[in-house]
C-alpha cells in the first residue's frame, strides 16, 4: 500500500526530530541536552516530541529499531527449513551487506557511537535491551520446540545466540571507535560471522528447525 500524505508527513517529522536531537547530543553530550531544547531546535512543541518518542533515550534508540523482540521476531518469521541460529546469522549477514543503519554501518556513526558510550543511561539501556532480547528468544524457542518448563536447552541456546548477536555489535563499535570505514567494518564483521557459525556447532545450528506449518495456520 502506498504511503499517504499524512503518514509521510508524520514520518518526516519523526525523522527530523530524531536527526536534530542526535546532532545536539553529539555536539553537547546526551546528558546535557533537554527535550525542550530538542523541540526548539526542531521547531516543534515539547508535546510533539513526546508524541513520537516516549522517552529521551528513544531519540537515540527508537523501539522500532532497538526492540527487545528483535531476535524473537527474526526466529518467528524464519522460512521453513531454517533453524533459529541460521535465521539470526542470515539476517545479520543481510544487514551487514546492506550497510543497515541499525548496525551503525554508516558514515559519521563514529561520533554518535562515542556519544552513546559517554551516556550512562544509554549504555545501561543497551545492556538491558540485550537481556530482554535473550529472554524473549528463549520463550519463543521453548514454545516452538514444545520444551518442558524445566528444560534448560531453550534458554541456553537463546543465551548463545544473544551473546554472538551482542558480539557483532561490540565489534562494530570497537572498529567504529578506531576510525575504520563502514566498508572495512562490514568486511570484518562478515568474517566474524563465519567464525561464529563454525564455532556454534551442529547441535545449535540444527536446533529449532522450522517445520512445515499446519494447514490451519
Amino acid at each position: 500500500m502506498a504511503e499517504g500524505l499524512r503518514e509521510r508527513k508524520k514520518r518526516q517529522t519523526r525523522q527530523r526530530i530524531s536527526d536534530v536531537a542526535i546532532g545536539l547530543f553529539v555536539r553537547r553530550g546526551f546528558e546535557h541536552v533537554t527535550i525542550a531544547e530538542v523541540a526548539a531546535a526542531a521547531e516543534v512543541s515539547v508535546n510533539t516530541v513526546y508524541n513520537y518518542f516516549q522517552a529521551k533515550e528513544d531519540l537515540v534508540l527508537p523501539p522500532d529499531e532497538a526492540s527487545p523482540q528483535r531476535l524473537a521476531d527474526i526466529v518467528r518469521h524464519r522460512p521453513v527449513g531454517d533453524s533459529a541460529a541460521r535465521a539470526v546469522l542470515t539476517r545479520l549477514r543481510e544487514e551487514v551487506g546492506h550497510r543497515d543503519r541499525k548496525l551503525g554501518l554508516t558514515e559519521g556513526f563514529g561520533r554518535v557511537f562515542e556519544m552513546m558510550r559517554a551516556a550512562p543511561t544509554l549504555t545501561a539501556r543497551l545492556e538491558d535491551l540485550g537481556s530482554q532480547m535473550t529472554e524473549a528468544l528463549a520463550v519463543v524457542l521453548a514454545e516452538e520446540t514444545g520444551a518442558a518448563p524445566d528444560d534448560l536447552l531453550p534458554g541456553v541456546v537463546a543465551y548463545q545466540l544473544g551473546c554472538f548477536h551482542s558480539l557483532v555489535f561490540a565489534e562494530i563499535g570497537r572498529r567504529t571507535a578506531a576510525g575504520e570505514s563502514p566498508d572495512a567494518i562490514a568486511t570484518a564483521v562478515l568474517e566474524l560471522l563465519d567464525v561464529i557459525e563454525d564455532l556454534l556447532g551442529e547441535r545449535i545450528l540444527s536446533y529449532a528447525v522450522r517445520k512445515d506449518r499446519p494447514c490451519s495456520e
